[in-house]
């Protein structure tokens, strides 16, 4: 073993220094060097480009094949069965999640040091404040500009529909709650929420009243009557079906920030968890072959269970087109700025590698369904910092709701303008922090922006009752809105990138001192003692991190060759004494 390994080492040493002066080359290095310049041209371009020709295929396919068969008005069992696909699809990228931001995070944030934990959390937390409040006042000034509330189209059926009790601070109350989980194991499965129950004392007074009078039926039904006009509501923390990702998240980067302050120690543990993150990303790669049937199934089943299409797209168009444009804006103009001024690299090229999980993103409407080939495209594709994206993509996919910000922004503005409302500058005002809050809190889930909805609506006073307009088109700007969301992980990742990096490569060079520096004298000899712990040589321990060291940093790393030739030698004269 020890002398595959200073085989190894040495070989790749050579490698590093260049060809050797003679014509002749291992064969070896020759056929794995011109194997991958084979490939040229198209054929070339096909190779990079197929996981992104079979993802937009998918939606393609599904896109066609929804609107072909909607003619033939088919049975509810039928579309059943033609989404059967997306959905197994879908549940095994949900069932990933999990072990991918708990891999991801605990690995990623180890790999860094606790300031540089605080540094990055800080600079990602004010990212994202800021483009959500961006995109609430870009969804508020365009809103404003098209004007497309239509009073005719207000929902005058729905009068009688209850207002719920549902305002910002018991949203960010329940942030909070979700946030710091009383139960690790509970959050895998549930959410904490407040939900408002009729205080028990006036139940407790209208049944004894119930069982103690023979009142009439028309006596008793005018009692119960009363008795529910004046019902007084109390709020109650009770807990939905749902992993609380936020407070696995919050979780694992504390674990993960402590995990890396005790060294070596702790380094199994990081080990066992990169090796999970390895994993899941392969099963990924299996799982992306399917994506032509899974994608295909989820837009043509969702085609297929929408009523009216032509009059609800007839009725709601300037409303998509609202948001459509915002999102627009926002994707093409002010994120490519913001890229382009930080990083100084062409933004379009950056955006080009992230089609496929944008494709993936807006046929799953699901910015975490989407997560692990978003990791993929980042890491393999874009070769950003593994350390960064491993901390910001899962955080990003559970506050990072800059769709989300623009939406809610132009669905309660746009339900008041239906209902013939003149907001001034502070019900604007209102609009804008609690879109931005409210799009914090977001669930990562299809359709949350809607229940995040109700909590604007409350606080300019507009009719709640409205909202079920949106249902039904909301399947459609869903999907438009999930992908600024995922985009705005990704360009995070890139911009807290370049803000970090003068601490990612002191972090670089502090490994690379810390890991060459030998045990004892500079000639990596030790302290003169020839077995270290188990009869190993203390040169053998210097040369494997050394080794490892080299192997993973970039060619601008200096390798002191006299060193590492000592080494090599100390673990040859090793081997040969124990043969």
């Amino acid at each position: 073993m020890e002398m595959e390994k200073s085989g190894k080492f040495s070989d790749y040493l050579f490698a590093k220094m260049g060809p050797p002066t003679s014509t002749e080359l291992p064969p070896k290095t020759t056929e794995c060097s011109d194997a991958p310049v084979e490939l040229t041209g198209y054929r070339r371009w096909l190779s990079e480009n197929l996981m992104l020709l079979v993802t937009l295929s998918g939606v393609l396919l599904g896109v066609i094949l929804g609107l072909s068969l909607r003619p033939l008005n088919l049975h509810g069992d039928s579309i059943m069965l033609i989404s059967y696909p997306g959905e197994l699809f879908m549940r095994v990228l949900k069932l990933m999640i999990l072990p991918l931001v708990i891999s991801s995070l605990i690995a990623g944030s180890a790999s860094l040091n606790a300031k540089m934990n605080g540094k990055i959390a800080l600079r990602t937390l004010v990212y994202f404040a800021s483009t959500s409040f961006f995109n609430a006042a870009l969804g508020i000034a365009l809103v404003l500009l098209i004007h497309p509330g239509n009073p005719d189209l207000h929902n005058a059926d729905d009068r009688s529909t209850d207002r719920r009790a549902v305002n910002l601070l018991d949203s960010l109350l329940d942030l909070g709650r979700n946030v710091f989980p009383d139960n690790l194991f509970q959050a895998s499965i549930q959410q904490a929420h407040t939900v408002y129950l009729p205080k028990p004392s006036i139940l407790h007074v209208f049944n004894e009243t119930m069982n103690d009078t023979l009142a009439s039926g028309s006596e008793a039904q005018r009692l119960s009557e009363d008795l529910t006009e004046d019902v007084v509501l109390v709020r109650d923390i009770q807990y939905r079906s749902g992993t609380n990702t936020l407070g696995i998240v919050f979780f694992c980067l504390v674990f993960g920030t402590f995990l890396g302050t005790i060294g070596q120690k702790g380094q199994v543990v990081v080990d066992f968890f990169a090796a999970i993150f390895e994993v899941i990303m392969k099963m990924v790669t299996c799982v992306m072959w399917l994506t032509p049937v899974g994608i295909s199934s989820v837009i043509a089943g969702k085609i297929l269970s929408v009523g009216d299409l032509g009059l609800v797209m007839s009725q709601l168009m300037w409303f998509i087109v609202t948001v459509a444009i915002g999102v627009f804006i926002y994707q093409f103009v002010v994120m490519q700025a913001i890229y382009f001024v930080v990083v100084r690299r062409n933004p379009f090229k950056f955006y080009a590698g992230l089609i496929q999980a944008m494709l993936t993103a807006f046929a799953t409407a699901s910015t975490a369904a989407a997560l692990p080939i978003t990791f993929r495209c980042m890491n393999e594709k874009l070769k950003v910092d593994p350390r960064i994206t491993r901390f910001v993509l899962p955080i990003g996919c559970n506050i990072n709701m800059d769709g989300t910000a623009l939406y809610i922004a132009v669905a309660s503005i746009f339900i008041a303008q239906m209902s013939g409302m003149v907001l001034g500058f502070g019900e604007l005002l209102t609009v804008l922090l609690t879109s931005t809050a409210a799009s914090m809190s977001s669930a990562s889930v299809p359709s949350a922006a809607l229940v995040l909805l109700l909590v604007v609506l409350t606080a300019i006073d507009a009719p709640v009752q409205d909202v079920t307009l949106l249902f039904a088109v909301d399947w459609f700007v869903d999907r438009i809105r999930t992908t600024n969301n995922m985009l705005g992980d990704c360009y995070t990742a890139a911009v807290v990138e370049e803000l970090s990096r003068k601490e990612l490569m002191a972090l670089d060079a502090a490994s690379v001192n810390y890991q060459d520096m030998p045990a004892g004298t500079p000639n990596g000899h030790g302290h003169g003692h020839g077995h270290h712990d188990g009869g190993l040589l203390e040169g053998q321990t210097e040369l494997e991190t050394s080794s490892k060291c080299v192997m993973t940093m970039t060619d601008s790393v200096v390798v002191d060759i006299s060193a590492v030739m000592n080494n090599v030698n100390l673990q040859q004269e090793h081997c040969n004494r124990r043969v």
